[in-house]
């Protein structure tokens, strides 16, 4: 459900008109009437779009920041790039241009690089020629058995992680919005899922989800179905923990 549309929903819950709403919030009805139709132009701007919603959400009983997120995740996302989105969630360190590196440097390092792999072929070739043949025999035999070992116990070691919670959203049914953080409130995800596409998160402790349209998607955590969270158009709030 687009942010015009659940403003709409929203209205309508309240048994209100377009214009009912625009006597109590002061924004004309026919901007009112735009941003019901996903037309936020002739906001002024995004500061005072912002402070329209929030008036909007204070008028309906809503939560501001059900307006708000899906105001950032349709209208204003789309236009920053993803290292600024990132950026802002403290999910990366600020973009930094990366440093230009001269051909010069790097025909001097690979030149480097030939001089100490041709040094050490000859230190080797001697040590070889110094030993005894069964040596050289007996070591040639065992990289297959010592690649085998080696392979125990990194595959015991995968075994052995326990714990930890993994969910997985669908949405099966109709397109959902989503906000997903972790037991730190670090942002896993904003924004829409479209119908037939799905999210999943796995984390140590803890996954918290806000959905929109809970009545279109199936949510299964480490693999089971928690079935139905709610009806069409409903916003609920989740947390699935590592028990």
């Amino acid at each position: 459900m687009s942010l015009g549309a659940l403003i709409t929903k929203s209205r309508t819950d309240a048994r209100l008109s377009i214009e009912d709403l625009a006597k109590i919030t002061n924004i004309p009805s026919t901007l009112l009437r735009d941003m019901e139709n996903d037309n936020f132009k002739k906001c002024g701007g995004e500061t005072y779009a912002r402070g329209h919603l929030r008036n909007i959400a204070a008028k309906l009983g809503v939560d501001e920041r059900i307006f708000l997120d899906l105001f950032e995740s349709e209208v204003t996302a789309p236009a920053k790039p993803i290292r600024d989105l990132l950026n802002e969630n403290n999910v990366t360190m600020p973009y930094q241009e990366p440093k230009r590196i001269s051909w010069k440097v790097l025909a001097a390092g690979s030149a480097a690089v030939l001089i100490i792999f041709a040094g050490a072929q000859i230190f080797f070739l001697d040590s070889d020629n110094a030993n005894d043949p069964e040596i050289i025999i007996t070591a040639s035999a065992t990289p297959s058995n010592s690649a085998s070992e080696s392979v125990a116990p990194s595959a015991g070691a995968s075994t052995e992680i326990t714990g930890g919670v993994t969910v997985e959203l669908v949405a099966s049914r109709g397109t959902s919005w989503l906000f997903a953080t972790n037991e730190i409130g670090k942002v896993l995800f904003s924004g829409q899922v479209r119908k037939g596409t799905s999210k999943s998160f796995s984390e140590a402790t803890q996954v918290n989800l806000r959905v929109g349209n809970a009545g279109g998607v199936d949510i299964s955590v480490n693999g089971k179905d928690v079935g139905s969270i709610g009806g069409n158009g409903d916003v609920v709030n989740l947390t699935y923990n590592a028990d």
